[in-house]
């Protein structure tokens, strides 16, 4: 082969070699934006379950939600929490599970339309004998769970 072939061998293949190069780093750059856009939205979730959790915690601090109402909904909310999938809040707040787990099978909302007026006053006393006798370690997870979150 003659000299200045190799010479055009190599000069198209360092231009091939620098548009790929350039291929790759925009593609590295869009990744990167596309990560730091996903973490901005995990992050902004985040901050509204836990802007709900708190307002919600407050709420049952000051008797303005009933204490199963606000378990029920503060044990979701928790579950929806990113490290939830690693982390058991029921080891942090075992009263608001509890409450959780006894009254998790009661009907809300629409659901207690399709059940007779009898069957929901029986269920509305046990949630409330519920509220009664765990009333004070439930306000004992509240108070934790405010101390341990950093937007209260």
């Amino acid at each position: 082969m003659s000299s200045e072939l190799l010479w055009v061998i190599a000069i198209v293949g360092l231009v091939i070699i620098i548009g790929l190069g350039w291929y790759a780093a925009t593609l590295m750059l869009r990744l990167r934006g596309q990560n730091d856009l996903r973490k901005a939205a995990v992050q902004k979730r985040v901050d509204r379950i836990d802007e709900s959790i708190i307002t919600i915690a407050k709420a049952m601090q000051q008797e303005q939600c009933p204490l199963s109402e606000g378990c029920l909904r503060i044990v979701v909310l928790l579950d929806h929490r990113p490290e939830a999938v690693k982390y058991d809040y029921s080891q942090d707040y075992p009263a608001m599970h509890d409450m959780y787990e006894k009254i998790k099978h009661m009907p809300t909302h629409e659901n207690r339309n399709k059940f007779p007026k009898k069957k929901i006053r029986e269920l509305d006393d046990e949630r409330e004998g519920y509220e009664k006798t765990m009333r004070d370690i439930i306000l004992a997870d509240v108070d934790k769970l405010l101390k341990n979150f950093p937007a209260a």
